[in-house]
């Protein structure tokens, strides 16, 4: 019998928006030609960097914060709220990033950086942010439009690279990203709509995830993965979903599992990277071992790459096919988040 995943008309039925097909070209994402407009690096030094972004847009942030640890010679912090750091001053390089360029947290930290002379860019789509970058002549990359956030987390780190360059900060690091596209292309075709569930790995994880509360577990270089997880699950799926990170689960939800309730409707899963700390790695093994039977036994997803940047890429894609799949079985669309537009209408 044909699994409902091997259903072609699945997505016509399921997926009006194409959020399928989104995630299959997002290879082209990482060659993306972020060009950096209103380039006014004046030459000031730079102490520090804050990324102000709230969800999709402070996800590249995440992933860049692990890329980037080695060459960043600079504190790299990351706002998810509305206050711009009491240490951010002229010598700081503030970029707001905002796909629909409206965020309130984000346009409140641009403002506050303003104030303080700081130095200030802008990643955005459209909206208040594109218009005060092209009318304040503040530097900005323009994301192409149409996308949910977290479906353009590609586009963001591309651009985030880009400003990077720009101000001296890191050198190179956008060809980087654009060598992995062709391997992307490559990996993404496995996931896709016409590769049968038994030889589909996102859709082998989505037979798993569905009916329960899926919680993603990451390390020291896979924490901003598991994040990803969650947010794809959340949004796309309409799925309750949960993450932390190793090794600062021992330190507290471990114990968690290990009480009521005795039914437990989760499905867990690792997410690891060869290059991760060994020490991180066998506190993964060993959770799992004491754990058992205490919690569902868990699910390891072994990132691909040969470098920390290419199995975070493949790790984020992997995440948006898999909670589309899961989308498919929870009978919903994967693409709006209609409750979300509420409520930033009901805060205006």
């Amino acid at each position: 019998m044909t699994k409902v995943l091997d259903n072609p008309a699945i997505v016509a039925q399921k997926d009006p928006a194409g959020a399928l097909a989104i995630a299959a070209g997002q290879f082209q994402q990482a060659s993306f030609d972020a060009e950096v407009q209103n380039s006014d690096n004046d030459g000031r030094e730079l102490n520090g960097v804050v990324i102000a972004g709230m969800g999709g847009s402070a996800l590249a942030a995440l992933m860049a914060n692990v890329w980037l640890k080695d060459v960043l010679k600079v504190p790299f912090v990351i706002v998810r709220n509305y206050e711009l750091p009491n240490w951010a001053n002229a010598n700081t390089l503030v970029i707001a990033s905002s796909y629909s360029g409206n965020t309130e947290e984000t346009v409140s930290v641009l403002a506050q950086a303003q104030e303080r002379g700081a130095q200030v860019s802008i990643i955005a789509s459209g909206g208040k942010l594109i218009d005060s970058a092209t009318t304040e002549n503040i530097a900005y990359v323009s994301l192409p439009t149409g996308l949910q956030p977290r479906m353009a987390v590609i586009y963001n780190l591309r651009a985030l690279a880009s400003l990077l360059e720009t101000f001296g900060l890191i050198e190179n690091k956008s060809q980087e990203l654009a060598d992995l596209s062709d391997w992307l292309e490559a990996e993404s075709a496995a996931w896709g709509i016409d590769v049968p569930t038994d030889d589909n790995y996102a859709k082998q994880i989505a037979e798993l995830a569905v009916g329960k509360t899926p919680v993603f577990y990451g390390g020291a270089l896979t924490a901003a993965i598991a994040y990803k997880w969650k947010i794809s699950f959340n949004e796309t799926s309409k799925n309750l979903a949960f993450w932390n990170e190793f090794p600062e689960f021992n330190h507290n939800e471990f114990m968690g599992w290990t009480s009521h309730p005795v039914e437990k409707p989760f499905v867990v899963f690792d997410l690891l990277s060869s290059f991760e700390h060994p020490q991180i790695l066998k506190r993964f093994e060993i959770s799992d071992r004491l754990l058992s039977g205490l919690r569902p036994k868990a699910n390891t997803i072994q990132l691909k790459g040969d470098s920390v940047i290419a199995q975070l890429l493949w790790g984020a894609i992997l995440a948006d096919f898999s909670s589309i799949y899961t989308a498919y079985l929870n009978g919903v669309d994967p693409t709006p988040v209609v409750l979300i537009e509420k409520l930033k209408k009901e805060l205006v």
